[in-house]
């Protein structure tokens, strides 16, 4: 079963809604026993770092996610600030990251290249991909779109966990990928068709 981690924080109706479109059976999770059969997980987020790993820290859902992540290997995506939190901290905040992804989380107003840039960098922007991933390469255009809405990158450490990126004054880390955990900065579900294919992929793959 696919799993949206509701703990608080993130838009889930709206991905509810997006997988509802495709046909593809997803459900709700709020609490650690809902989590027992889940076969795909995505990890949503908005708003800021520290807020959000403190309410996934007191929803009693992390260990249970570390189980499957880590233990049982089960596919995790997690979107925007979602997947910010897989690193393993923010210059957002002082709390630290779930550290799946090897990184750190930087703002784009601290960069000499994005200082005059109107922040948060929002709105439509090109995703450029970087290796096979089949989370990009399968049933994509060129030139993909992504819809983005966020002030703060995730900065790889490893640059071979990076699958696309994305240009606001530098070239960001969009997507990360290490394996079966990943990580897409943008909204797919703000995203029309490309955000769908991108979900669809990660359900299939």
């Amino acid at each position: 079963m696919i799993y949206i981690i509701d703990y608080g924080v993130g838009n889930i109706q709206a991905l509810l809604n997006l997988f509802k479109r495709l046909g593809i059976d997803a459900k709700r999770a709020a609490s650690p026993d809902a989590l027992q059969d889940a076969t795909r997980l995505l990890l949503p987020g908005v708003g800021h770092f520290d807020h959000a790993m403190q309410r996934l820290n007191d929803s009693g859902m992390r260990s249970i996610l570390e189980e499957l992540v880590i233990g049982a290997k089960v596919p995790v995506v997690g979107i925007c600030v979602g997947m910010q939190m897989l690193a393993q901290g923010s210059d957002e905040g002082t709390l630290g990251g779930l550290n799946w992804i090897p990184g750190r989380v930087r703002e784009f107003a601290r960069n000499p290249r994005c200082a005059n840039l109107p922040m948060p960098h929002m709105g439509w922007n090109d995703l450029q991909s970087h290796d096979g991933s089949k989370m990009l390469l399968h049933g994509f255009d060129d030139a993909p779109q992504f819809y983005f809405l966020h002030s703060y990158y995730f900065d790889a450490q490893d640059k071979a966990d990076v699958v696309a990126t994305a240009h606001y004054g530098i070239d960001f880390d969009a997507v990360v990928s290490r394996g079966h955990i990943h990580g897409i900065q943008c909204h797919p579900e703000k995203s029309h068709h490309w955000g769908e294919q991108l979900l669809k992929n990660f359900v299939e793959f």
